[in-house]
């Protein structure tokens, strides 16, 4: 059986001549986390009255704890001045009390206040150790999204793609001038033309992107261009609602 390792050496069997002091197997159960603390301990352990505190009794145990820490080399000088705080307390309530003093000159006065501030606040922080704690207690369900929540529009019908054509058509064919001679109409320039007016709008109503007033020619070749973006997925069209008004925007897949 190994029982020890030291500077990486496997050890099997204890030295003959080891030597265990006494005080290497002594166990401490008390433990404080300050002279309050174990003040408040002393005063509940002994039913002592915290108003009313028997500074001689109080002195006597506090000081008994004292000198046992001191012999296991556990005490801290926070204890020490908290001792000395009681002996001049004690030593005060000694002395003859002038005609002049009042109740509120009591020496305990300000010891009692911080006993009892102390007392509330350790009781307040067991309370929120009892509620539950994230990551303790209990874990909240953590799912990563995949993307951007998009609205679910309704599909697209042709059959309102066409009567929003023909009613283009119609306006056009109401404002179109007369004029002689040949006009050269690009499809791609008037690409060009929707996807400069697409791009500071988040989308924009079907009509919107025609100008009537240029003719029907100019307009058919508006209407190609749009369909040659939506071939291209470069802009979507889409419904609010069935029925509605159709609108356009700059693809998210462009």
């Amino acid at each position: 059986m190994i029982v020890a390792r030291i500077h990486g050496e496997l050890i099997g069997d204890l030295p003959r001549d080891l030597y265990i002091p006494p005080e290497a197997l002594e166990v401490v159960l008390d433990t404080f986390e300050g002279p309050l603390d174990l003040l408040l301990y002393l005063i509940r352990k002994h039913n002592l009255d915290i108003l009313d505190i028997s500074m001689t009794e109080l002195t006597r145990q506090y000081m008994s704890y004292i000198e046992e820490a001191r012999q296991r080399h556990e005490l801290a000088a926070e204890y020490l001045l908290m001792a000395a705080l009681l002996i001049e307390i004690k030593s005060r309530m000694l002395l003859p009390k002038p005609a002049a003093m009042n109740e509120e000159e009591d020496p305990r006065a300000d010891l009692v206040r911080r006993l009892i501030e102390y007392e509330r606040m350790k009781e307040a922080a067991i309370e929120l150790d009892l509620l539950e704690l994230d990551g303790r207690d209990f874990h909240h369900a953590r799912a990563q999204q995949g993307g951007a929540d998009l609205p679910l529009l309704p599909d697209l019908d042709v059959n309102d793609l066409v009567q929003a054509w023909l009613g283009l058509v119609s306006r056009a064919k109401m404002a179109t001038p007369h004029k002689l001679g040949r006009e050269e109409l690009s499809v791609r320039d008037h690409m060009a033309g929707i996807l400069r007016k697409l791009r500071d709008h988040a989308y924009l109503e079907f009509s919107e992107l025609f100008d009537c007033g240029k003719g029907l020619a100019a307009l058919i070749v508006a209407f190609l261009a749009l369909l040659e973006l939506a071939r291209e997925s470069m802009v979507s069209l889409f419904q609010t609602e069935p029925f509605g008004s159709i609108y356009v925007r700059v693809s998210h897949e462009s």
